[in-house]
């Protein structure tokens, strides 16, 4: 991740200690940490990351340390964001892969019950748990900013609420769209799927359709339930039958990149098991020089993640701050494999 104020922006680089390991050589010399440069305080985040602790006998301890663990989940923050974050009113993570950001029936770790956790390290004992800002779905991993105080989440939801943020995604499809660039603008209401397990899928629901007596376009009866959906697309790469999008949604309806890619363009994204077929939970299925490329089997195809990346966010919130986050090494593993080569800067 990088916060720019008209420099250049950089992605942060993988390595180093994780979150809690970080923070935690930090958390007993906040004051020394606000006087740190970008370059000590890294070399203070490399030396911490070796140190290890006994586990604590009694069970509050216990939890704190499991807690404290998922907290690595969270991956790495750049020095340069850490340095900033204790000064400025928000913190900037990238949400790794399979981890919700709420909990609920029969999830065990989310982002939110880390958050109380994670204020204390950057501060002391007496900070205000962090706030959660927007979400990402649990697939999905890149991008996500956390507020120190509740008034600075006030601000960055309605900014995302009122559409001021620009986000951008990235994501490995199956196939090509065609045109290689464009807007997807279809509406995308939820429905149920009756087939032999009855499941609930996000879909299109749009104002026109194709006549197929005579051909001619004609305005359907509009649905109540369906939400306007707009979704800017173009293609960065090609090659094993895929290709790499960047995806900029202008709205923020619950799956819309998947759908408007998947049952818009016919280009679902590699790993959507969910919406790759419409009638059925199925695996993907692949073409076969995608299976080679990756060297795997079609009965492996149910084990391939999502490949959706939020990539970057600039967030007005006083000064326009960019953020940007290299995707996973599995995303990173892929694109090399499938030997989409990204134009670089």
């Amino acid at each position: 991740m990088a916060a720019a104020g008209g420099a250049a922006r950089q992605c942060w680089r993988r390595g180093g200690a994780g979150l809690a390991r970080a923070v935690r050589g930090l958390s007993g010399s906040v004051r020394e940490a606000e006087g740190l440069r970008a370059e000590e305080l890294a070399e203070r985040l490399r030396s911490s990351a070796g140190q290890r602790r006994e586990i604590p006998k009694d069970p509050a301890q216990r939890q704190l340390r499991e807690l404290t663990t998922l907290s690595q989940q969270l991956q790495r923050v750049h020095p340069n964001v850490l340095a900033k974050i204790l000064k400025q009113e928000t913190v900037v993570i990238n949400k790794p892969y399979g981890l919700p950001v709420h909990g609920g029936p029969g999830i065990k770790n989310c982002i939110a019950d880390v958050l109380p956790i994670l204020a204390k390290m950057l501060e002391n004992m007496r900070a205000e748990p962090l706030h959660l800002c927007h979400r990402l779905d649990k697939e999905t991993t890149g991008v996500m900013v956390l507020a120190r105080n509740r008034e600075t989440a006030d601000k960055v939801r309605l900014l995302f609420k009122t559409r001021q943020v620009e986000k951008i995604y990235w994501a490995i499809v199956l196939g090509d769209p065609d045109p290689a660039e464009g807007i997807v603008e279809i509406p995308i209401v939820e429905k149920e799927v009756q087939s032999h397990q009855s499941h609930f899928k996000m879909t299109l629901a749009p104002n026109y359709r194709l006549c197929p007596e005579d051909g001619k376009v004609v305005k359907t009866r509009r649905n109540r339930s369906a939400e306007s959906a707009v979704t800017r697309y173009r293609r960065l790469a090609g090659a094993s039958a895929c290709s790499l999008l960047e995806l900029q949604p202008i709205t923020g309806v619950k799956h819309q990149i998947r759908v408007h890619l998947a049952y818009g363009l016919g280009c679902p994204i590699l790993g959507d098991h969910k919406y790759s077929h419409w009638s059925k939970l199925a695996p993907q299925k692949l073409p076969v020089l995608t299976l080679r490329r990756l060297k795997l089997q079609q009965s492996k195809a149910r084990h391939l993640p999502l490949h959706l990346h939020a990539h970057r966010l600039c967030l007005p919130l006083g000064q326009p701050i960019d953020l940007v986050c290299k995707p996973p090494h599995f995303f990173q593993k892929t694109l090399k494999k499938l030997e989409l080569d990204i134009a670089k800067d």
